[in-house]
């Protein structure tokens, strides 16, 4: 099975990453300076890139800012709950992941994706139903950050939930009722947090399952945060803990 990708920094990092890459398109009116990292690095993989008209790139990848640049490629492989542990023992550091309650804007996964790669993240887990994959749409949005988080695709949630505890891995549930902030939580042990879908927040399933909530202090009008800028903010913390733990041995 073969996907389209589309915009220059989701090209040129899968060609960075190794991803299986077939032919490249890009516009007769692309400026020669802002295609040229991906002119090397195809010709150096010996990958065929092609010229055409930027009409021609709008149909291949509808409705995704292309900015002139578009790759055939291999399907995404989804990895698996143990490859994103395994990713964490390779790096002799505790696991940190996120699992996504059927997040279904393609835009917050996206980003959810840039932040995870930037705090150093060892994975996301989403389920296979009622939730986005990884599109083309991700991909551009992640700005090539998707190529380098393992993201695992599974049936049941709340079994997953139940076999990271069984790894040792606690579960923290975003939850604006929560009675802690993620501030006054500890983010430095196996964890595992959980950000619910953009409306409807966790599942009750779900949320039951966590072993324990926590929320971002509010103090404007609004009660909520957008998925993925809670998501950041809450990664950005659990980072901010962790080099301190280092720090301070």
């Amino acid at each position: 099975m073969e996907e389209y990708i589309a915009g220059k920094h989701s090209v040129l990092e899968a060609l960075k990453s190794g991803r299986t890459i077939h032919k490249i398109w890009v516009a007769d009116n692309a400026q020669k300076h802002y295609i040229h990292p991906i002119l090397v690095e195809a010709k150096a993989s010996g990958i065929v890139v092609q010229q055409t008209d930027r009409r021609k790139l709008d149909q291949m990848v509808e409705g995704v800012q292309n900015q002139g640049v578009v790759a055939q490629v291999a399907a995404y492989d989804y990895a698996s709950v143990e490859d994103i542990l395994a990713k964490a023992e390779s790096r002799g550091e505790v696991p940190f992941l996120l699992i996504l309650d059927e997040i279904e804007d393609p835009h917050n996964l996206g980003a959810i994706l840039r932040t995870a790669e930037c705090t150093g993240l060892h994975g996301i887990i989403i389920p296979k139903r009622r939730s986005v994959g990884l599109t083309a749409t991700v991909s551009k949005i992640s700005v090539g950050a998707i190529e380098y988080v393992p993201v695992a695709k599974v049936t049941n949630l709340v079994q997953t939930m139940d076999k990271l505890k069984e790894r040792g891995i606690w579960i923290a549930g975003a939850d604006g009722a929560a009675d802690q902030t993620v501030y006054e939580s500890d983010l430095t042990m196996p964890l595992a947090v959980v950000i619910g879908n953009e409306a409807k927040g966790m599942g009750r399933l779900v949320r039951d399952n966590c072993d324990f909530l926590v929320k971002l202090p509010m103090v404007g009008s609004i009660n909520s945060l957008n998925a993925s800028v809670a998501a950041s903010v809450i990664l950005y913390e659990g980072l901010r803990q962790r080099r301190f733990r280092e720090t301070a041995r």
